[in-house]
C-alpha cells in the first residue's frame, strides 16, 4: 500500500498542476461554459463519494471494536465529525478565506471590456482556502489508504482527483486574472497542486499503527468538507433560474457516473471488507 499511496499522490501532483496550468499556457481559460460543465459533474462525483463510500466507510471504521479498551465513539462523535468538517469551510468561506474562484470566473467571463475587478477578499485569502480544502482532499486519500482498503481509496481517489482538476483550472483562470506576473499564477497553482499530495503522505504515515476508530473520524471529517464544497460549487448556478436545470443536470450525471463505478466495484468483489 505505501507505494500504491506514494503514486496516487504523484499523480494528484501531475492533474492539479495540469489542470492549474492549461488556462496559462493555452487558450482554455476564454471559455466558461467547459468549466461549469466540468464543475458540475465533478460535484456530482464528490457529493456521492461523500455519501456512498467515505461516510460508510468512515462509520464501520470508527464503530469497530476498540483492541485497546478504549471506548467506542457513540453517534454524536460520528456525526459531530462530519458536522466539524462542513462547519471548518463554511467558517472559513465566512471569513474570507474562501475556497470557491469558480464564481470569480463567472464573474470575469461576464465583465470583458468592463476593465479589471476588485475583490474584497485578497488573492492570498482565496488561494489559502483552495489550498486548504485541497489538504482536506488528502485527509481523506491519506485517511482511506491507511484504513486498507484498497478499493475505496481508489474511489475516494477518483473523486478527488475530478474535483480537483476543474478547481485547480479555476485557480489558474483567476489568479491571471488577479496577478500581474506570470510568475505569481505558476507559484498559486504550484501550492495549491502540492496541498493534496503533501497532506495524502503525511496523513497516511501519520495514521500509521492508530487505531483504526481514529481513522474512521478522519474519513467522517474529510467527508464533512466533500459535501460543503460539493454543494457550495454548484448551488449558485442551481439557484439561477437561467442555468439551473442545466445545472442540476450536470451534478446528476456526475453522481450517476459514481454510483455505477461503486456498484461496479461492489458487484466485482472489490469492496468486500478486509479490516
Amino acid at each position: 500500500m505505501v507505494e500504491t499511496v506514494y503514486v496516487l499522490a504523484s499523480v494528484t501532483l501531475v492533474l492539479a498542476l495540469a489542470g492549474g496550468f492549461l488556462p496559462i499556457f493555452s487558450k482554455w481559460g476564454s471559455n466558461p461554459e467547459r468549466l461549469k460543465v466540468s464543475t458540475g459533474i465533478a460535484a456530482g462525483i464528490l457529493l456521492a463519494s461523500a455519501m456512498m463510500v467515505v461516510i460508510p466507510e468512515g462509520f464501520e471504521l470508527a464503530t469497530t471494536a476498540p483492541t485497546s479498551g478504549g471506548d467506542e465513539y457513540g453517534p454524536l462523535v460520528l456525526g459531530g465529525a462530519i458536522l466539524a468538517g462542513f462547519l471548518m469551510m463554511l467558517i472559513l468561506e465566512g471569513s474570507g478565506i474562501g475556497h470557491a474562484v469558480h464564481e470569480e470566473h463567472h464573474d470575469h467571463s461576464h465583465d470583458h471590456g468592463h476593465g479589471h475587478i476588485h475583490h474584497q477578499t485578497s488573492s492570498w485569502m482565496l488561494v489559502l482556502g483552495l489550498s486548504l480544502h485541497s489538504a482536506a482532499d488528502g485527509l481523506a486519500i491519506g485517511a482511506a489508504a491507511a484504513g486498507g482498503v484498497v478499493a475505496v481509496t481508489a474511489l475516494v481517489t477518483f473523486a478527488v482527483l475530478v474535483h480537483k482538476v476543474p478547481a485547480a483550472f479555476s485557480l489558474g483562470v483567476f489568479s491571471l486574472h488577479e496577478r500581474r506576473e506570470r510568475k505569481d499564477v505558476i507559484r498559486d497553482v504550484v501550492l495549491f497542486s502540492l496541498a493534496t499530495p503533501v497532506m495524502i503522505l503525511l496523513s497516511f504515515h501519520a495514521f500509521a499503527g492508530v487505531e483504526v476508530q481514529v481513522i474512521g473520524l478522519a474519513m467522517l471529517f474529510a467527508a464533512g468538507t466533500f459535501l460543503y464544497v460539493a454543494t457550495v460549487d454548484t448551488l449558485p448556478d442551481i439557484h439561477n433560474p437561467e442555468t439551473g436545470k442545466t445545472a442540476l443536470k450536470h451534478v446528476l450525471i456526475g453522481a450517476a457516473i459514481l454510483v455505477l463505478i461503486f456498484f461496479a466495484a461492489y458487484a466485482s468483489g472489490m469492496l468486500e471488507h478486509v479490516h
